[in-house]
């Protein structure tokens, strides 16, 4: 894949990135989606909207993204190279970009992964506000609402009466106090998603109860990311 020159071309060892904008909070996205996944991904589909339609490889939001999916923090060197990383690691990965979605925040970027090895694929959809800080709007087509700057929770389950006041129950007898809860759900009765940050992490012995409930499908445990 041809390489663009970008600001990355023209900074110093001690910055990473032109803006916290378009390199921190790209990374971030690409580190919760990841977790999320449960993998590094084998093929990734990155669509940028809005102004990151149009800046992303100027502003290296394109070389950023890729090291967030190679799992890179923030601050990580090899974020310049992130391409050739990518090639190293099996990564197959495609751009995109729609310049005028009036619906959505303007650096919005959706991810698209898929592990080939565990048959495990995710669709992320995330929000650089500035300053590092993201939001993850949408997991799957659920709507969502966390940073990943907090320990969280994602619970796939049925919508049965009482779950969510169980399940909050349960992180509160491990002692863990909720920051923030969203649910979606399908419709009434079908399927729900939960997306839960706590201030402090979940023991694992407290996550494997949750996961033998009949009515939980799936739990994913995503600490801090940074």
């Amino acid at each position: 894949m041809a390489e663009k020159s970008s600001i990355f071309d023209m900074i110093g060892p001690v910055m990473i990135g032109p803006s916290s904008s378009h390199t921190a909070g790209v990374v971030r996205i690409a580190r919760a989606a990841i977790r999320i996944l449960g993998s590094t991904p084998t093929h990734a589909t990155i669509t940028f909207y809005n102004s990151f339609a149009r800046t992303y490889e100027g502003h290296g939001s394109d070389r950023a993204i890729v090291a967030g999916l190679l799992g890179m923090p923030t601050d990580d060197v090899r974020i310049r190279e992130a391409f050739d990383h990518a090639k190293e690691a099996g990564l197959q990965y495609t751009f995109q970009g729609v310049g005028n979605a009036s619906t959505m925040h303007p650096n919005t970027i959706r991810l698209q992964l898929r592990d080939e090895r565990t048959g495990q694929a995710v669709e992320v959809i995330g929000q650089s506000r500035g300053g590092g800080v993201i939001r993850i709007v949408e997991v799957d087509g659920f709507p969502a609402d966390f940073s990943a700057s907090l320990h969280t929770l994602i619970i796939d389950a049925d919508d049965v009466p009482g779950s969510i006041a169980f399940i909050a129950s349960v992180i509160a007898h491990d002692e863990c106090n909720i920051a923030t809860m969203f649910v979606s759900r399908k419709g009434k009765n079908d399927a729900a998603r939960q997306f839960i940050e706590v201030d402090s992490g979940l023991r694992p012995i407290t996550l494997d109860y949750l996961r033998q409930l009949r009515w939980v499908h799936r739990v994913t445990y995503i600490p801090t990311i940074d």
